[in-house]
């Protein structure tokens, strides 16, 4: 799999500086209150869990299966609540963890929602935001990492299913992007 890859952009002890960091920051903003982590399936799977484990207060998790690629190597804007019902979040401290803040679709969906339930309040973590125009104004509180436009994969992010057990974050090969319609995102 690493032979699909142009380049790793973060290893696993740089990954793992940065959790460590955000950890710290989201204890202390979050101090004396119970949190509420709304983890955004499936791509931040990985980064939520080594997050949480890091973060020294008390977290109740949840998490929403949401899908906006629908397979492909970028959004249409569509993005697909696969929950019927939402997590209860009614006047409690949200925290929505996600991968990558990429077009603003997904974020902006999963804010929208999980506003109507009325929490006490919704900040939003990434480990990737990419250096971009989005289709949708988000704004991350916490970022791992800023990148980019260049699809990334590893360490729960994916294409097509693959790659999201890699222990660190790459560029994948444009050759094998072709077809997927990702020539303006280079």
């Amino acid at each position: 799999m690493r032979g699909d890859l142009d380049r790793v952009l973060f290893d696993e002890p740089a990954i793992n500086r940065r959790l460590d960091e955000l950890a710290q920051q989201i204890s202390n903003d979050y101090r004396d209150r119970e949190l509420t982590a709304i983890a955004v399936l499936t791509g931040s799977l990985m980064f939520m869990a080594d997050l949480l484990r890091r973060v020294s207060l008390p977290v109740k998790l949840d998490c929403l299966s949401v899908a906006s690629y629908h397979g492909k190597a970028h959004t249409m804007g569509k993005v697909t609540f696969k929950e019927v019902t939402l997590p209860d979040v009614g006047d409690r401290d949200i925290l929505i963890v996600d991968d990558i803040l990429d077009s603003g679709h997904t974020l902006a969906a999963v804010r929208e929602k999980l506003e109507s339930a009325k929490p006490r309040s919704i900040r939003v973590c990434v480990l990737l935001s990419k250096k971009k125009q989005r289709a949708r104004h988000v704004d991350a509180d916490y970022v791992g990492f800023e990148i980019e436009d260049e699809f990334v994969v590893g360490y729960g992010l994916d294409f097509r299913g693959r790659y999201r057990n890699l222990p660190y974050i790459g560029v994948l090969r444009r050759e094998l992007l072709k077809g997927e319609g990702m020539k303006g995102a280079w």
